[in-house]
């Protein structure tokens, strides 16, 4: 089936002249399968953390837009991510979260592979009590991997395999927050939630990047770190979003706070920065936390929000992490009705994609001119490629 063809030379236009994306970018499933090659299998996104397998054989099934995949740290440690399948008949190997006791096993035929995805065992694959055979080559028929890379505690996994190296394509976000190049502990049980909307993924990644609804949305936030203290946040092709002057730490009721990163540095004690990094990643970072947001699409128009909030020491006060997690909780549920509102109003037939205030909204628009310049990139290597096969 053709690809729907969607004009996307407005939406690159300069900030005060370009129209948003058009709306079969937030409702057509052809368009949602262009997008999930052009923007999702080929770059850096966002699956997991590695504090979903903390400890050396835990496993966690996981389906990233219909692949399904396994998430494991291997008996040494390191967090491998493996296509959930069995190399002999193509059956789920791991259907939920669990220890790995010694080796992978299919429930199917028992062909068993080890932690680091090498296939170990073929039982009876020759007959019965012929473990081997001439044409069963284990060597060549161990879990298929998906390359990853980890940062601040995300798995970051590149399906199409080309992209180029995690720490050039995320440069210079890496840069930014050179700061924050500090170990992160995840909060426990506490300091995670998953929100269920019912919205495009792209549309939460624009409201994210932007504070121009800041006054009318979060009016609690915006009373202490207002409108005018936000500045923006724009590297074009890799991330956008906005900062704050002004972050106020949250005590408990004998007024402490969380401890601080170490040598963060004093341009952090009242500042914090939030920032999309493209594709599905939202990122925050202040002086005594940070959180991660990992965006699931799950098709044109559901999205699963994963949040997961992380400190600077291993255990930190219980009360506090409770306080904070339902604190942004209750940020990041005010969004709901928004992102929901544009994803409804991506039905208006006449809508055609809408307006930038040159201002406030240039964090957005980064993101949209991202998106219609890497879907205009797929789109011609799909050309090139035809008409190198006629």
């Amino acid at each position: 089936m053709s690809q729907p063809l969607t004009d996307l030379g407005p939406v690159r236009a300069s900030v005060a002249q370009a129209r948003g994306l058009p709306n079969a970018h937030y409702t057509d499933p052809g368009v949602f399968e262009e997008e999930k090659q052009a923007l999702l299998f080929s770059q850096w996104a966002g699956l997991a953390v590695a504090a979903d397998v903390p400890e050396p054989g835990d496993a966690k099934p996981l389906e990233f837009l219909g692949m399904p995949l396994v998430l494991i740290r291997d008996s040494k440690g390191t967090v491998r991510v493996f296509q959930n399948i069995c190399r002999h008949r193509g059956m789920i190997l791991v259907d939920a979260p669990r220890k790995i006791e010694g080796a992978i096993r299919c429930p199917y035929h028992s062909w068993c592979y080890s932690t680091a995805g090498a296939l170990v065992s073929t039982p009876h694959v020759g007959g019965p009590g012929h473990n081997t055979h001439a044409a069963i080559k284990r060597a060549d028929l161990g879990l298929v991997e998906v390359r990853s890379h980890i940062w601040r505690d995300i798995v970051w996994i590149n399906l199409s395999g080309d992209a180029p190296e995690f720490d050039a394509a995320m440069a210079g976000l890496i840069a930014r927050w050179r700061d924050f190049d500090l170990p992160v502990y995840h909060g426990g049980h506490d300091s995670r939630f998953t929100l269920e909307v019912a919205t495009n993924w792209k549309l939460a990644v624009e409201n994210y990047c932007e504070s121009y609804h800041l006054p009318w949305v979060h009016p609690g936030l915006n009373s202490y770190s207002r409108l005018e203290d936000h500045y923006h946040i724009e590297a074009p092709g890799e991330y956008s979003g906005q900062g704050t002057m002004v972050y106020r730490q949250i005590t408990n009721e004998h007024g402490e706070t969380f401890p601080d990163f170490e040598d963060v540095g004093a341009k952090w004690n009242e500042q914090a920065e939030y920032v999309a990094a493209y594709p599905n990643v939202l990122l925050g970072v202040h002086r005594d936390h940070a959180y991660v947001i990992i965006l699931e699409p799950r098709g044109t128009e559901r999205t699963v929000e994963h949040v997961h909030l992380y400190y600077a020491v291993e255990r930190s006060d219980e009360g506090l992490r409770m306080r904070n997690t339902q604190l942004w909780k209750s940020v990041f549920e005010e969004d709901i009705f928004v992102v929901e509102g544009m994803q409804r109003g991506r039905h208006a037939g006449g809508f055609d994609g809408g307006r930038f205030s040159p201002v406030m909204d240039s964090p957005t628009h980064c993101f949209h001119e991202w998106v219609a310049g890497r879907i205009e990139a797929h789109r011609a290597g799909a050309a090139s490629a035809v008409r190198a096969a006629e």
